[in-house]
């Protein structure tokens, strides 16, 4: 079975199999058959092709991997787990965004934590004009999941006003060339900070508040799925929200 992945992979890069065969040391009809008859390559061809291409090895050959090894990376991703965000330290969120030299993203509600820190808010703002792509998700104040959540929470319209808050805060930021800012509507599992290889999670509990439920602070290794998870839900959520204006 072709390799429709590994073809478009390369389409989106605007590379040739020869281009890739040239990077990783290997015969142009080698890459072909990759391509066409759905070879798999020796390990170490798989992770340089991944590279050149900018995306996960498991993407490209996903039965690759023994599914011990696939489970020993992905677990090897937990850098740390704390048992409410309260507890995470002050310093990990702003060194998590300060190593950032291609992507920093933000899926929340309201966030209001960062919006309301102006030493957080001139870092993104560095990050952004230093070419640093930033991207911040924050919950539609009238969407329903809001609301919800709201009800959750024991904050009912209070909530839906906490994120009207943030946007204020937000207004300098929100002129920076290079930031992003959409509102969403979906149901909110866990908020994602991420940058670059690195992500926090913020796990939601039925009930609490995001500030008392469980954090997990992981690092992407070739092999483990759960940031690549955790990335493509958040890629999901960018493409339904909207443009906040």
């Amino acid at each position: 079975m072709p390799n429709e992945r590994l073809r478009a992979a390369l389409l989106q890069r605007a590379a040739t199999p020869a281009d890739l065969a040239r990077h990783i040391g290997v015969d142009a009809k080698s890459v072909e058959r990759w391509i066409t008859q759905g070879r798999t390559p020796y390990r170490r061809h798989r992770f340089a092709a991944a590279t050149f291409l900018g995306v996960e090895e498991n993407y490209l050959w996903p039965e690759a991997l023994p599914p011990e090894q696939h489970k020993a990376a992905s677990q090897s991703e937990i850098v740390e787990i704390y048992p409410h965000r309260w507890t995470v330290p002050t310093d990990l969120w702003k060194r998590l965004f300060t190593e950032a030299q291609q992507e920093i993203s933000i899926l929340v509600f309201s966030g209001f934590f960062l919006a309301d820190d102006p030493s957080m808010i001139k870092l993104l703002a560095d990050k952004a004009k230093a070419g640093v792509r930033v991207r911040i998700l924050l919950g539609d104040p009238d969407s329903e999941a809001v609301a919800q959540r709201g009800r959750d929470e024991g904050l009912d319209e209070l909530f839906a006003a906490k994120i009207r808050n943030v946007i204020v805060l937000y207004r300098g930021l929100r002129q920076v060339e290079g930031v992003e800012f959409r509102l969403h509507g979906t149901t909110l599992y866990n908020s994602i900070y991420q940058a670059d290889e690195q992500m926090i999670v913020n796990t939601h509990v039925y009930g609490a508040m995001a500030s008392e439920a469980p954090v997990f602070h992981l690092r992407k290794i070739p092999g483990g799925d759960m940031v690549s998870t955790y990335l493509e839900s958040y890629e999901k959520v960018w493409q339904l929200a909207a443009p906040l204006d």
